[in-house]
Parts: structure tokens; C-alpha cells; sequence
């Protein structure tokens, strides 16, 4: 192959291709040395690159084509030519053989100019081989498919065999904890950081760990809905709970309180911040782990699915140099992700951002972060009167949880600051009742909004799968579309690039309530929540309901989605 003798070095290809630099190179150079990793992989744990970028370069500088994997079937007798360790090793996937030559086996590979891996996977399948490009990640997670249940089911059973071994070991030498002994088993390392990585590969936000009468219930949730993966014998799961602990810093011995925690692990080259809690229940602990890539909080505005429209309006409420700015929903509606989208736009060198936040969900370069500690004393109205002593410009707090919060946030937001902040309310016009009935003076908070932000998270269809479909009178009348009008409504189907759910990845749906003077005007009076949305929408704003009716009519989601996050009016 011509490209095996022009000798061609991944580094050099990149820097051709203007992906990094050449001192960013050099660094990543001296990173492979020390550390004795691949340069891609030191390229991309140092965040000067992607995968997918990498994949690109090689791409165009070797005129190997690139494969999406995303939903490909393979076949078993083509996955069944190399054992699943080998594949693992090399980081490689078999897909099939040539067209023209049925003795070239396409190979997909993260790293094309590996010729060792090429050479392995030739002498094993007596076959030659053509290389094809993909990620890592994408790799990985078509290798879970075929082995990710094998490989977790047979770390289960050599754990189970190890521990009757051990069993006779600690009867003897009583000096061995129970605890002690289950960290050190091999195979539950192995089965804990499999289930965790099966779980980051296939998009999951949470993992439940569910101690049942017999079983562990091993679940994940994708686009918001909890999904059975695994079951194990409840026998393993003093062992889990107890490796878990040990990983999110929690006492081992403790078992009759709740306790919470947490880790940091590299999936892929990505790095993942893993809250950790645990629940005493009839059966046994309960664990929830909530995932979270460490820099996937902050993202382009782009792609939070905001309109264009919507854009400019949430561009003007940020560009306000005081005010409050609140962004409200349940519970993994999204509002985290908005906050810290917003303060990245308004992260520069000219102003004192702080934050005050339980937990710190994310670390963004060059603001004041404070995590909230109530055993110091540190509450969030507590650490709010400290850092206005700091000169801040921008404050970003939590959670609205209390009178005292709310009356210092608006306090500050007069005295020239601008607070951005999350609040548990339904829609933006509730907000402000919640904060009136919390205590703070109307004619305060008149003075102080600059704007609110409802937001839901609804999943999006699948476009490989989706069915369209005449919308039915009803259906219409819920759309808010005329009878005599058409419409055409998509329904979720199912394929394998969507797992057979139907839908792929979620999009945000919002209600912006930028506060102009009519809506003062109504706030100052106290007006209720009725008068305050009647006045919003007759101002512009579109409630959730609209918006996700804007997407069913988009096909970018269900009527059943929209039906589910929002109510009516």
C-alpha cells in the first residue's frame, strides 16, 4: 500500500493539516515519551484535539476512507474471526471482506499507521488486510455490543469462583476484612469499570445498581429513560457497593446511611465526572451513578436548540450589565448546562465572574468557583455576602432555595451585578409568584429580572426510522394547527442505529420571558401568574407547549414527547 512506504508519522500529518501546532506537537511528544502512550491518545487526553479530527486528518492526508459505525451490523462469523481481547488490544473491528477480493478483510481502525495491529490481525485471520478509519470511542462501543456482556458476565463468574477460593482464606486468617478482601478480587475491578464504560459509550446520563431479592439490577438511563442491561446474583453486590465506595472516597464500613460521592475516569480519552450515591434498601445498597464528561456542560450556545429567534433573545438578556437572569425546570430539564453555556459567553478577561455552586458541576478556566459547605457554615447566603466583598461583575448561584438567598441575589442585582441563577418552578410566569411568595417585595423584583428561561429536555426522533403520518383532528387541536389545515406528524419506529427506541439524543424546548416594561409594570402590582403569562405571550414569548409543538411539526420529536414534558396551559 502506497502509504506504508512513504513512512508517513501521525504528528506530521496533523500539523500539515493545521489540526494542532507545532509546539502543541512537541508537547504532546514529550507527554507519549514520559508517559508511553500513542501521540493520538496524549493529544487527546490533553484536550488539542478530538478523535473525530484525527480521523478527519488521516482522512484526507492518506486517502483512506472513513466508515460510520454507528448502528452497523456485523455479522457473527466476521466478529468471530479474532478472539474479542485481541480486538481490544489493538483497538480494532473486522466489518466484512472485499467486494473484488474475498481474501482483503476491511479492518476499522482508530489508528490506520498501526502496522503491528495490521500484522497481528493478518497472521490470525490468514487473511490481508485493509484499513479503514474510525474512532476509538465508536470502536469501543461496537466491541461492547458483541463482548461488553461476555466480558462482564465472565469477570461475575470468576469473581463468584474467587470468592469460594477465598472463603477457606478468611475463615483462617480472621486479620483479612470482608472488605479488604472483595477490593482486591481482580475481577469485580473489571467488572465495575465495564459497566461503567458500556454505560459512557452508549450515551447513558445515570447507571442504578438495584439490589433486588436475588439479582442486581444493573440499569442505565439514555435520553432520559431507564433501560435493564444486566443481571447479576445479589451475591456480587457487597463487593460492588464496597469497590464503588473505595473509588468515590466513601466510608466502607458504613452501610446503614446514605452516603454520597465522587470520581473522575478517562472512557475513550474523555474524561467523566461520576456522582456517586448510595442508599440503604430492603435488600441491600442502592447505588446511582450520574456521569457527566467534564467538559460537556459548557457547549457552543449552537446546540443548546435554541431558534434564531430565541437566540437573540437570550443574546440581550445576557448582554445586560445587571439583573437576575433565571433559568427554571425540574430536575434534568438542563438548566445546569444553560447557566454554564451562558457564563462561558460572558467568561472574559475584563470581568470577576464567581460562582457559588452544591456541587461544582464543572470547571470552567478563569472563574471563582465556590462549592457550598454547610459543615463550615458555608451556605449559599452565607458564601453570597462574602463574595460580594470580592468586586464580582457576574455572579452565578446554584440554586434559589431560600427567602435569605433570593433577597441578597436581588439586592445585588440592584447594586449593579448581574446574577444568573436556577430556581424549581413549572413555567417563567410561576418564577416570579414563587418569589413573591418567598418574601421578596414586587416592586424589588420589578426592578431586578431581566429575564427567566423554562426549559424541558425532549428526545429526538431517530431520522433513519421515523414513520410520517397524516395528523388526526385531535392531534391538530393540541398543535394548535387550524382543522382545514394539514399537517404532518412523525411517529418513533426503531432500528439499529437507534437501539430500537426510536430516538437518538434529546434537544432542549424553551419559554423566554424577557422582562420589558408592560411586564414590569404587571410584576410591581403583583399581578398573578395568569395576568403575567397573559401579558408575556401578548409581548412574544412562546410558552413549552408551542415550542415543542413547533418541533412535532419539525419531526424533530413525538407528539407523546411533547405530551410528556409539558402541560396546558
Amino acid at each position: 500500500m502506497k502509504y506504508q512506504k512513504k513512512r508517513y508519522r501521525l504528528g506530521d500529518i496533523l500539523v500539515n493539516q493545521g489540526v494542532i501546532t507545532t509546539k502543541q506537537l512537541d508537547k504532546a511528544l514529550a507527554a507519549q515519551k514520559k508517559e508511553h502512550k500513542r501521540l493520538g491518545d496524549c493529544l487527546v487526553e490533553s484536550g488539542m484535539t478530538t478523535d473525530e479530527n484525527i480521523a478527519q486528518a488521516l482522512h484526507l492526508q492518506l486517502g483512506i476512507k472513513t466508515v460510520d459505525l454507528r448502528g452497523m451490523k456485523i455479522t457473527q462469523e466476521i466478529i468471530g474471526l479474532i478472539p474479542g481481547s485481541v480486538l481490544r488490544k489493538h483497538n480494532v473491528l473486522p466489518l466484512g471482506f472485499d467486494k473484488q477480493n474475498a481474501n482483503l478483510l476491511l479492518l476499522a481502525m482508530a489508528d490506520p499507521l498501526d502496522m503491528v495491529a495490521q500484522d497481528d490481525i493478518s497472521i490470525i485471520t490468514n487473511c490481508l488486510v485493509e484499513p479503514v478509519i474510525s474512532t476509538r470511542s465508536a470502536i469501543n462501543s461496537v466491541l461492547d455490543k458483541y463482548f461488553g456482556a461476555n466480558e462482564a458476565m465472565s469477570a461475575a463468574e470468576q469473581y463468584s469462583r474467587d470468592r469460594e477460593k477465598e472463603q477457606a482464606k478468611e475463615l483462617a486468617d480472621l486479620a483479612v476484612s470482608q472488605e479488604e478482601a472483595e477490593l482486591s478480587t481482580a475481577p469485580i475491578v473489571q467488572l465495575v469499570r465495564s459497566i461503567v464504560e458500556q454505560a459512557a459509550r452508549q450515551r447513558a446520563s445515570d447507571i442504578h445498581f438495584d439490589a433486588l431479592e436475588k439479582q442486581v439490577r444493573v440499569r442505565y438511563r439514555i435520553d432520559g429513560v431507564l433501560a435493564e442491561k444486566m443481571l447479576y446474583d445479589i451475591s456480587l453486590l457487597p463487593a460492588i457497593v464496597t469497590r464503588i465506595k473505595i473509588l468515590s472516597g466513601m466510608d466502607i464500613s458504613e452501610k446503614r446511611k446514605p452516603q454520597d460521592g465522587r470520581m473522575t475516569v478517562i472512557i475513550d480519552q474523555v474524561e467523566y465526572d461520576i456522582r456517586v450515591s448510595i442508599l440503604p434498601s430492603s435488600y441491600g445498597e442502592k447505588i446511582v451513578m450520574r456521569l457527566a464528561q467534564a467538559n460537556a456542560v459548557t457547549r457552543d450556545k449552537q446546540k443548546l436548540g435554541l431558534r434564531d429567534w430565541e437566540l437573540k433573545k437570550f443574546d440581550r438578556i445576557i448582554a445586560r450589565p445587571n439583573g437576575i437572569l433565571l433559568v427554571t425546570g425540574p430536575t434534568g430539564s438542563g438548566k445546569s448546562t444553560t447557566l454554564y453555556t451562558a457564563l462561558s459567553e460572558l467568561n472574559k478577561e475584563e470581568v470577576n465572574i464567581i460562582t457559588v455552586e452544591d456541587p461544582v458541576e464543572a470547571n470552567i478556566p478563569g472563574v471563582n468557583q465556590v462549592q457550598v459547605n454547610p459543615k463550615a457554615d458555608l451556605t449559599f447566603a452565607n458564601a453570597l455576602r462574602s463574595i460580594l466583598r470580592q468586586d464580582p461583575d457576574i455572579i452565578m448561584i446554584g440554586e434559589i432555595r431560600d427567602t435569605e438567598t433570593a433577597s441578597i441575589a436581588v439586592q445585588a442585582s440592584i447594586t449593579g451585578h448581574l446574577v444568573v441563577s436556577t430556581l424549581h418552578t413549572n413555567s417563567a410566569a410561576a418564577t416570579v409568584t414563587r418569589l413573591m411568595n418567598m418574601g421578596v417585595e414586587s416592586y424589588l423584583l420589578a426592578d431586578s429580572i431581566v429575564g427567566i428561561i423554562a426549559q424541558r429536555l425532549v428526545r429526538r426522533l431517530c431520522t433513519a426510522c421515523r414513520q410520517p403520518r397524516a395528523a388526526t383532528e385531535d392531534e391538530k387541536r393540541v398543535l394548535g394547527v387550524p382543522p382545514e389545515q394539514d399537517a404532518t406528524i412523525y411517529d418513533a419506529h426503531g432500528c439499529q442505529l437507534c437501539g430500537g427506541t426510536g430516538y437518538y439524543g434529546r434537544i432542549g424546548i424553551y419559554e423566554i420571558m424577557e422582562v420589558t416594561s408592560a411586564l414590569r409594570h404587571v410584576i410591581a402590582t403583583e399581578g398573578s401568574t395568569e395576568l403575567i403569562q397573559k401579558t408575556a405571550l401578548s409581548e412574544g414569548m412562546h410558552t413549552l407547549r408551542m415550542s415543542a409543538a413547533e418541533y412535532v411539526l419539525d419531526g424533530i420529536t413525538t407528539l407523546p414527547e411533547m405530551l410528556k414534558v409539558t402541560v396546558e396551559e
